[in-house]
């Protein structure tokens, strides 16, 4: 009997984790849907991926947006006809200000990216998985360490990733009808473009700024394939995978 070609989905695919995990799955030996804002870097994570010999499809998406949501599950599963793996990834901040100064568009920004996104993207998940031959999936959401443990000045973004840990816990308990896993992986300073302002300094909780560790991403990208790669009767409910020396545990 053939083996069943194992399909991925990675949101915020064209930089920092999302192309390290979507390399990581394509090295693992997933075909992957590459979805993100630009065509351009989404493509380029597919020529740096091409070297392991599986097939990526490239889906400029805003998760923001129902509809091309709904487009972006469309051309998977015409594409590839079942998914296996949703990596929940894609994320927005907004300006490190007191939180009295931020704007409704900015608030409403955040979140409709880092929650109503996963959201999205989670249904239209499940309506593939519940219904494919063999069932079932996983799901794996991007929450940050934010999730647990605030920074200064950082109300939507944290808002919205401890509102991801709901998401996940729901996402487990409705899901388990169908085969359907999810699993959450807060990150902590993986060194991307977003996280470079931390070797020159960033605000600490007493006020004070400081230069904070980072990790390669590759780490936080094996840590997703060995979550995406259980059997469906087991799973990572949550993981922490940080840079040892950043300043989180005793944070505050």
């Amino acid at each position: 009997m053939a083996s069943i070609e194992k399909i991925a989905l990675v949101t915020g695919a064209g930089t920092g984790i999302g192309r390290a995990v979507a390399l990581a799955l394509l090295e693992a030996g997933y075909s992957v849907v590459l979805a993100g804002r630009r065509q351009e870097p989404l493509e380029e994570t597919a020529e740096l991926g091409a070297k392991f010999g599986k097939r990526t499809l490239a889906v400029p998406t805003d998760i923001g947006d129902p509809a091309s949501v709904d487009a972006l599950f469309a051309r998977t599963k015409e594409t590839f006809g079942r998914l296996d793996v949703l990596f929940n990834n894609a994320g927005s901040g907004a300006p490190a200000i007191p939180l009295e100064e931020l704007t409704f568009d900015q608030w409403k920004k955040v979140v409709d990216v880092n929650l109503t996104g996963a959201f999205l993207c989670t249904q239209g998940a499940f309506r593939l998985m519940k219904d494919q031959d063999p069932r079932g999936g996983r799901i794996i959401n991007n929450g940050s360490i934010s999730a647990t443990t605030p920074r200064p000045n950082s109300a939507p973004y944290t808002a919205t990733k401890h509102a991801i840990s709901g998401l996940t816990k729901s996402t487990a308990l409705d899901g388990r009808k169908y085969d359907i896993a999810c699993g959450q992986v807060d990150i902590g300073n993986a060194a991307t473009d977003m996280t470079e302002r931390m070797t020159a300094g960033v605000l600490q909780a007493d006020g004070s700024m400081a230069a904070e560790p980072r990790m390669d991403p590759r780490h936080v990208a094996s840590s997703v394939v060995h979550m995406a790669s259980l059997p469906l009767d087991a799973n990572v409910l949550f993981m922490t995978v940080m840079a040892t020396k950043m300043p989180f545990v005793g944070r505050g």
